[in-house]
């Protein structure tokens, strides 16, 4: 029952995430990066609660979380940035675009909390919610800065949410309980500019629903390789160990 088992929100893993939540089992979400993946994951969370339902299933045992991803959306886009800033013939157009360097990530997710509001607060979500079930809770994930010119808060301060959690690296950690500040609900500020964010990227030829396509499908190399790794790593450790010495040293102390 403490045990969250990690769905990435591929095609197919959408559909093993309503099958699963429909037995029963709670899951963590991953490879999230736009707001389709997100609208996706959350219906299917729904359809699965309604087929447990269905069953006499106990929705209040049913946990869920979304872990959208943060920083990685701005790594990317702020490579893009880059070649299109290098590419504008006008002193304007590369002030404009720079401009938009380091926003993709934050506006992304606060776009992203006001889908999780909209659903969740509506039905079909109410009345499973009569039943006992709970909300999927949007995880930010990769929220450690990895652009070094960035607030080494700027993932942890800016999205602060009821029902949100975040995942921050221990060197986040330590830097929050050192200088960090929880002004309020942040991530539900600024709205309007994180939606005009995405829409200017959109105009500079950077959409952003096409950017997550690209990092969750590098994100399930990444996942498949270290997934081989380990495999690897487990065979390599087995076919070191000298069985016949450990059959010696059991019927030793058996004996």
């Amino acid at each position: 029952p403490n045990v969250f088992i990690k769905v990435p929100a591929t095609k197919e893993g959408v559909e093993a995430i309503r099958r699963l939540i429909g037995q029963g089992i709670s899951i963590n979400v991953t490879l999230m990066f736009n707001r389709k993946h997100y609208h996706d994951v959350a219906m299917a969370y729904i359809d699965g609660l309604t087929q447990l339902a269905s069953t006499g299933g106990d929705l209040s045992k049913v946990h869920s979380v979304a872990s959208f991803f943060v920083s990685r959306v701005d790594t990317l886009i702020d490579k893009k940035l880059d070649e299109a800033i290098a590419a504008a013939s006008s002193a304007d157009d590369k002030a404009r675009l720079t401009a938009l360097k380091g926003k993709a990530g934050l506006a992304n997710c606060k776009v992203v909390y006001q889908d999780f509001l909209e659903i969740f607060g509506k039905e079909p979500f109410t009345s499973l919610k009569a039943k006992g079930a709970r909300v999927q809770r949007p995880l930010w994930a990769s929220t450690g800065t990895k652009n070094p010119a960035y607030s080494d808060l700027m993932y942890v301060e800016n999205l602060i949410g009821a029902d949100t959690v975040n995942t921050m690296p221990e060197k986040t950690l330590a830097a929050l309980l050192d200088h960090g500040t929880c002004p309020g609900d942040t991530v539900l500020d600024g709205v309007d500019e994180a939606r005009a964010t995405l829409a200017a990227l959109k105009e500079a030829a950077i959409d952003i629903e096409t950017v997550g396509e690209q990092l969750q499908e590098d994100g399930v190399v990444l996942f498949a390789k270290a997934y081989d790794e380990l495999l690897a790593t487990i065979k390599e450790r087995h076919e070191a160990v000298d069985n016949d010495a450990i059959t010696k040293k059991i019927a030793t102390i058996t004996s």
